[in-house]
């Protein structure tokens, strides 16, 4: 076999592969011969075909299913010894094909880049550090009886955020129009759910009160039949309730699964799992502060056949945020550069941790993996079954090696960076870090259209 290497530009190269024809002809003769064996031709018993009948009947197909099993296995033959590392699958074009004559093909494709690794020690950045505070714990608990507050109805007027029952029609030029119209609809007054005016005009009803509204749908409106058009909606308030928070008693704990040690245990229950999660965030924020500083530090060339996978994944998973909504759409639609910044920097980030754990020839510790494993299990109501599942099935255990082993390389750049220690309240620990604008207004549109899929259902006068 004959190779030749050439870079064309950048990452990529161009390898020109010649195989034998000898080769060729020898790996085609053996897969007649075995169908020889094999067929069932009329007028002959099986195994008993003349190999003449045989290749003529066969030998164009055989040719064309050798001749590609020889071009791939002869690319990875080539690149193993022109000690090469394709990054993504090559284009392969056969230049000759002729029977009789050497089998020529060209594979172009990308390698993985050189990484040189910055000097860790240089790369400066604060971690948060804060103590949870009475005031922290009292403002949690608040937020724990939202979450599991419930509607009480009353017999006063409807106030904002409160909790009314109604049914609607909607009318354009006096004629109702398609989606305008619900029975027993539930809507939160101020949710702006609702188009401009319509959650407005039912504040100071009560139930049993009915009101007509002109409104006017938004010139931008997703309907275009209604998009700026003038309405009139009938509608009458079933009921109307407003928030109930339930009481911080011993039923209220045993809920979260304190069932003993009364507002004390608690307490320290919900200190325990704050300070769980203000650990978890306070390191998050660290590992983006050093991989930021990284990648600013390293200079390295992605290979666009990297970037382009990474897009596809980054694509498919805001399709899956989407929810039901995501499945009619045209993936095709979704334009690559809306993924391409956030995918270089995956990309780039994933080679830079591949040389840190090649160079310190890095593994994942494997009391580790167990630790995280019974983390994870420790949520489902038999923990022993879930650690058994994770062992045997190969796939979802090299997930959580991978995840471990990503932890270990940080640990090792934080070991080597200048982390100097802040000290600041609860909340500035847990809270998001600031997105770019980019970034916002991409998070804005996938939560409306998450919010817009999740509304379907409802009426088209949903805004």
């Amino acid at each position: 076999m004959q190779v030749s290497v050439e870079t064309t530009q950048g990452l990529e190269r161009k390898m020109t592969i010649a195989v034998p024809s000898e080769k060729v002809d020898s790996a085609v003769n053996a897969r007649l011969q075995e169908a020889a064996r094999t067929v069932r031709m009329n007028g002959f018993r099986q195994g008993k075909v003349p190999m003449k009948v045989v290749k003529n009947r066969f030998g164009k197909g055989v040719r064309q299913e050798v001749v590609g099993e020889l071009m791939s296995q002869s690319f990875y033959e080539a690149i193993n010894e022109q000690s090469l590392k394709p990054a993504g699958q090559p284009r392969i074009e056969p230049t000759n094909m002729d029977e009789g004559k050497d089998l020529e093909f060209t594979a172009t494709f990308e390698v993985y880049p050189e990484v040189s690794l910055p000097d860790f020690g240089a790369i400066e950045a604060e971690r948060l550090q804060a103590e949870v505070s009475d005031a922290d714990i009292d403002e949690m608990i608040e937020t724990l009886r939202e979450q599991r507050q419930n509607w009480q109805e009353v017999e006063r007027e409807a106030a904002k955020d409160d909790l009314v029952n109604i049914d609607y029609v909607g009318r354009k030029d006096g004629e109702e129009f398609e989606g305008g119209k619900a029975q027993g609809s539930s809507l939160v007054l101020g949710s702006e759910r609702m188009i401009p005016g319509f959650e407005d005009g039912l504040i100071g009803k009560k139930a049993g009160e009915s009101v007509t509204l002109p409104l006017q749908f938004p010139e931008e409106y997703h309907n275009e039949e209604l998009a700026g058009a003038e309405v009139e909606f009938d509608i009458t308030i079933n009921s109307v309730s407003e928030k109930a928070l339930p009481e911080v008693n011993e039923e209220f704990y045993a809920s979260f699964g304190v069932t003993e040690g009364g507002e004390e245990a608690f307490r320290k229950e919900v200190a325990s799992n704050m300070e769980r999660e203000m650990k978890g965030a306070s390191r998050n924020k660290l590992k983006n502060r050093i991989m930021d500083a990284v990648l600013e530090a390293t200079d390295v060339t992605v290979p666009t056949a990297l970037v382009a996978g990474e897009i596809d994944q980054l694509r498919n998973q805001a399709l899956q945020q989407m929810g039901g909504g995501g499945q009619n759409i045209d993936k095709s639609l979704i334009p690559d550069d809306l993924f391409r910044e956030q995918a270089e920097r995956r990309v780039k980030l994933g080679l830079v941790l591949g040389e840190v754990i090649q160079q310190q020839n890095l593994q994942a510790d494997a009391v580790k993996v167990r630790e995280a494993i019974e983390e994870m299990a420790a949520t489902y109501e038999s923990p022993e079954e879930v650690v058994k599942w994770y062992y045997s099935n190969q796939e979802q255990l090299a997930a959580v090696e991978s995840s471990v082993l990503e932890d270990q390389v940080f640990d090792y750049i934080i070991d080597q960076a200048k982390v100097s220690d802040k000290q600041v309240d609860y909340q500035e620990v847990i809270k998001p870090e600031a997105k770019a604008p980019e970034a916002e207004a991409e998070a804005d549109s996938d939560d409306s259209s998450a919010g817009k899929s999740a509304e379907e259902s409802d009426q088209d006068a949903d805004k």
